[in-house]
């Protein structure tokens, strides 16, 4: 009975697994089909393992790229069933990277990849702004694709100290569309948890503002966003936007900044669905770092907006 209760959960699990690719094979046909017809970022969208439409984001700039074995780097994955790049990875069976401080990473992940099928490294390690590039440099041996960046912290900063020498055609980072168009982030703290940070998750990462000016100064351009309007797309300035891009209009700030999803919790822990202004109100007293200012100072919230 034991060997035929395993025997069915592999055959169980090798059918799921055929049954969500012929599913992504033909989003992806669907899509590349109409590509063309695309005028922004929210035109390509779907999703087989990424949360918000970032797999056809990403299959969408990957086939204009003419990116034919995609590499990757990934940070903040969770177990990997629900991310930017796993996708990919079973898509192309590429080179990838990816980083959590979730505990038993590996194991965790092995339960629901196909690890053997590509090259894909499983680092379990808190990111931070210090040891970064060390990761980086002890794991990464291949050219890097794209670099998806999604960590509910101190994005800007590990962004920020990333050396130069990591180059990808492609990043995707989150933002936090609550701090509108302020140049803001929160502060430098190796260890932040948006959770302890304030009970109601809704002061972490970075502004839009304040990623977008820092990949230009890297050389990127931004591309557009997601519909939810929580993660940014950046290409690198070496594939030229009106060679590669010319029918996706370009992503003004104040539209990146029009969300109304609700994922603030009350004391309790329970979600409060409050809107955007009350969300803004909750974490007024809230720390983060004005980058528009001169020493950029830590200031509270209630004090920028």
């Amino acid at each position: 009975m034991k060997l035929f209760k395993t025997i069915f959960k592999i055959k169980k699990n090798y059918f799921f697994s055929k049954i969500i690719s012929l599913f992504g094979q033909n989003l992806i046909l669907k899509s590349n089909i109409n590509n063309h017809n695309f005028s922004c970022l929210e035109d390509a969208e779907f999703s087989v393992y990424s949360q918000n439409g970032e797999d056809g984001i990403l299959n969408f700039i990957i086939n204009k790229l003419k990116i034919k074995k995609p590499n990757f780097i990934e940070i903040g994955v969770g177990d990997y069933t629900e991310c930017n790049t796993r996708f990919i990875y079973e898509t192309y069976f590429s080179s990838g990277i990816i980083i959590d401080c979730l505990s038993e990473l590996k194991k965790k992940v092995s339960k629901n990849v196909n690890i053997w099928k590509g090259n894909l490294g499983i680092i379990e390690s808190f990111v931070s702004k210090e040891n970064i590039n060390d990761i980086i440099n002890r794991n990464c041996n291949f050219e890097v694709d794209i670099f998806s960046l999604d960590i509910d912290g101190i994005d800007y900063w590990i962004l920020k100290n990333l050396s130069d020498d990591v180059k990808p055609k492609i990043f995707v980072i989150e933002y936090n569309s609550n701090f509108g168009l302020k140049k803001i982030t929160v502060p430098y703290i190796q260890d932040f948890d948006r959770k302890k940070y304030h009970y109601s998750h809704l002061c972490y990462g970075a502004s839009i503002t304040a990623i977008q000016e820092l990949m230009h100064n890297k050389g990127y351009y931004l591309l557009g966003v997601n519909r939810l309007k929580n993660n940014a797309f950046f290409i690198s300035n070496n594939f030229e936007r009106k060679k590669f891009f010319s029918n996706i209009k370009e992503q003004s700030l104040e539209e990146a900044v029009l969300s109304n999803f609700s994922e603030g919790r009350d004391k309790n822990g329970l979600l409060s669905y409050l809107n955007k202004k009350q969300q803004l109100k909750e974490i007024e007293e809230c720390e983060v770092i004005d980058l528009s200012k001169i020493n950029f100072p830590l200031t509270k919230i209630k004090d920028i907006f």
